[in-house]
């Protein structure tokens, strides 16, 4: 796709397209068994109660708490359009491209990219009662975090959830300047994780790694939220998932290294690396933010990394099985109050891929959630 220059005005519109939080590698430092007992006293703790609230979404936006809510979209967003025009090798071409045809009617705006640095865990083990569970955490510093619960004319409804600081104005403007359907709208085009009507779950984690990920052939192109975008509006299964990410050239937001991970329906769970701009598929239930793909750039991340992925591994071999509060108990095991950063973990989301259900935490509050049906019983 041809990049054009816009100059709309004086306003400043920033999407940042890819991010879960700086992980500050001189504190990764961590004891494995000292810090499982710190987090094992922790969870006993939230163990005692947790409230539930069961929420139906509506077309405008449902505020949850401070800085988190919620909003039903249905319609044609034109992502068939966006793909079929040769997508986008960039996240500003993802931009002309909203702006040229869903976000056209926005005057005296130029719109600009910038993004920061991102780690999370994901996990995917047997619902006890049944099914699969899929469970992520995402980490980054505070920030406005939206459910968007999308229900596309030809194409899988779906979860996902995006962080809105990554759509936003720059300093010196009211909040409230971008409406609503604006926000939506951007916000479907910048997933950072979720789970459509088939079970497919998907998740985008950043690897701490100076290379990038620039495929150049002929094919299409497709940017690391809109590859999520793909994957929720299309694919039933990992194999489709990974029969759809090959037939696009992939480039990472920002130039920003990021790895996927995306489980079924089945319990099909893997990772998706790229090395040397070559797609490499692994089996695993567990993903953090290092190289899993045998090789040269195999362990590659932060140490903090490792001890999330060795705490959950531990977990899932004590539980090959979980109920939906040891997949919660799992997810505040690894959440970023633990390791004494300058982050959190904004949300955690569990998805029962068989009941097609979202229970949300917000910010490691663990014994509160908030939880919603893709579709009404």
């Amino acid at each position: 796709m041809k990049r054009v220059s816009i100059f709309l005005g004086a306003v400043t519109v920033i999407l940042l397209l890819a991010g879960c939080g700086n992980e500050v590698t001189n504190k990764d430092h961590f004891n494995l068994s000292s810090l499982s007992s710190k987090q094992e006293n922790k969870i006993e703790k939230e163990q005692a109660a947790e409230t539930i609230e069961y929420l139906s979404l509506d077309t405008k936006i449902k505020k949850l708490a401070s800085h988190f809510s919620a909003v039903k979209f249905g319609g044609d967003y034109k992502f068939d359009d966006f793909l079929d025009q040769g997508g986008a090798a960039s996240d500003q071409e993802v931009l002309e491209y909203l702006t040229s045809t869903l976000l056209g009617s926005i005057d005296n705006k130029n719109l600009s990219f910038e993004t920061k640095a991102f780690g999370c865990s994901t996990i995917s083990v047997e619902n006890k009662e049944n099914g699969y569970y899929f469970g992520r955490n995402f980490d980054w510093n505070h920030c406005d975090a939206m459910i968007i619960a999308a229900y596309p004319e030809n194409a899988y409804a779906s979860f996902s959830t995006v962080n809105m600081d990554f759509i936003k104005q720059s300093a010196g403007f009211v909040s409230n300047f971008l409406s609503d359907k604006v926000l939506i709208l951007a916000g479907i085009y910048a997933p950072l994780d979720g789970m459509n009507e088939k079970g497919l779950c998907v998740s985008v984690n950043m690897i701490s790694d100076e290379d990038t990920i620039s495929q150049n052939t002929e094919k299409p192109d497709i940017t690391t939220t809109t590859a999520i975008r793909l994957l929720l509006d299309q694919a039933a299964t990992v194999e489709e998932a990974i029969a759809l990410l090959e037939q696009y050239d992939f480039h990472a937001s920002m130039g920003y290294m990021i790895h996927l991970a995306i489980s079924d329906q089945t319990g099909k769970s893997v990772a998706v690396e790229y090395i040397n701009n070559e797609m490499k598929v692994i089996d695993t239930k567990i993903l953090t933010n290092f190289y899993l793909a045998e090789g040269e750039k195999n362990g590659i991340g932060t140490k903090q990394s490792h001890t999330r992925f060795e705490l959950l591994e531990d977990t899932l071999k004590e539980h090959s099985a979980m109920d939906r509060m040891q997949v919660r108990d799992a997810l505040s095991l690894v959440s970023k109050g633990n390791f004494g950063e300058f982050e959190s973990t904004e949300w955690s989301v569990i998805f029962d891929q068989s009941a097609l259900t979202a229970i949300y935490y917000h910010r490691e509050n663990y014994d509160k959630s908030y939880a919603f049906e893709l579709f009404s019983k």
